[in-house]
């Protein structure tokens, strides 16, 4: 593990996750002014908003060379043999915990039907693989903002730690820029420490199915780890059988979050529909189920409640211009809200008269969703409890089904790891 040396200021050395803020290149911007020419993972990465750009190897270039200048400068101390422990306060009040550790890519699949140890959790965009491929392929550092899943009912992997870490090493402790709340990280690498985690990582192995045996879920960075993946096989038709056994690019780091951590939000990624009205899209909802009913509702809070209380039939929300109203699906032909009306939206938007977007947050969903024209679908919330349940028995869920916070609650850039010889 690597992480900036003292001299460093973490505040602008920390950087959220490249795939935030998308549509708001002001927002990295700003975060252009905070970093300037200090040392900043800004200077590290490649923000997604960026991607369209008319040269994008100029950025990649650049990216590997500052790389290079911090490994030989000195910017980075490094921790052999660790795994950190992360603390992360958002600005929202939440708290989590975290363990940064590296996981083999040779047990990991984004295939849907996947049954390795480390898999997706939702549907993969293989096209969105390339253009990230150029971004790692020669990089010699990778730095994690991807965040997977434990099912850790026990708490028995990471929490034991969070009521010791007077007896841990603290390597960093800072506020993150922009209103990312605050970070503080704690190397773990007594013998007695790593014997500790084994044992709890054997003990999860014993619970989980060997025809089947889920261990890691995808929260955050599916598709960077889905990168990471694709240049681990091109790189291993290189190598011998001896030397793909220690590259250090057969493992990705990672944050695990324990599914049952009470600061670990399941928030629902909403949908809006353009240019269509309800009977369009009544029919088409008709192809994928059996029958369905429609109650009318006055607000929002109400129909959320109502969207997550039913226990019969499959349930979303819906808004048009008319007003708000609760779908019940009876003999849906998929297991999830989700993927039903990932089904309708990839049949009614097929021919591009009809557009999507995904929204996080009920208020926007109802805004847009009840202008002339346009539909706004309300998703029921993801239960945790049953979660690594539904991917070993459905596989991947559809894409945008979930999301783990707003964006200033995703992971930010602190520690680096090399990936090259």
């Amino acid at each position: 593990m690597l992480i900036p040396n003292p001299k460093i200021d973490l505040n602008k050395w920390a950087v959220v996750a490249c795939d935030q803020y998308t549509s708001q290149p002001e927002y990295w911007q700003k975060v252009a002014e905070i970093a300037g020419d200090e040392p900043s993972t800004l200077h590290l990465i490649y923000p997604e908003v960026f991607l369209e750009e008319a040269s994008p190897e100029t950025r990649i270039e650049a990216i590997n060379s500052t790389m290079r200048k911090y490994l030989s400068e000195g910017v980075f101390d490094e921790y052999p043999e660790s795994f950190f422990l992360v603390h992360r306060s958002t600005a929202q009040g939440s708290q989590r915990w975290g363990l940064i550790a590296a996981l083999d890519l040779d047990h990991y699949s984004y295939a849907k039907d996947s049954r390795t140890w480390v898999r997706a959790t939702e549907g993969t965009i293989e096209a969105r693989i390339p253009p990230r491929k150029l971004i790692r392929k020669d990089a010699p550092l990778e730095l994690p903002h991807i965040l997977v899943l434990l099912s850790d009912g026990s708490r028995s992997i990471i929490e034991p730690f969070t009521r010791k870490t007077d007896q841990l090493t603290k390597v960093y402790d800072t506020d993150l820029m922009l209103g990312g709340g605050h970070i503080t990280g704690y190397a773990i690498n007594s013998e007695e420490h790593l014997e500790s985690i084994a044992g709890a990582f054997e003990q999860l192995f014993r619970t989980v199915d060997a025809s089947n045996p889920l261990i890691y879920a995808m929260g955050d960075g599916n598709h960077s780890l889905a990168t990471a993946k694709s240049c681990w096989e091109d790189l291993k038709q290189t190598l011998s059988a001896e030397q793909q056994q220690e590259h250090p690019a057969r493992y990705a780091l990672v944050e695990l979050e324990n599914i049952f951590d009470e600061g670990l939000t399941f928030e629902p990624i909403h949908r809006v529909l353009f240019n269509i009205e309800e009977k369009g899209f009544v029919k088409i909802l008709s192809r994928y189920c059996d029958s369905y009913t429609q109650e009318r509702f006055t607000d929002v809070s109400t129909l959320m409640e109502a969207i997550d209380g039913r226990r019969e039939g499959q349930t979303f929300g819906y808004a048009d211009v008319s007003g708000l109203s609760l779908f019940t699906l009876q003999g849906a032909h998929t297991s999830l809200a989700a993927g039903t009306l990932q089904l309708l939206i990839d049949d009614i938007t097929h021919d591009g008269t009809v557009g999507v977007d995904y929204i996080h947050g009920e208020e926007v969903t109802e805004e847009l969703g009840r202008k002339e024209g346009n539909i706004g679908l309300f998703l029921p919330a993801i239960e945790k409890s049953t979660f690594f349940d539904s991917i070993i028995q459905d596989g991947a869920l559809p894409r945008k089904t979930f999301s783990m916070g707003e964006a200033d609650e995703k992971r930010y850039y602190m520690e680096a790891r090399r990936i090259s010889l």
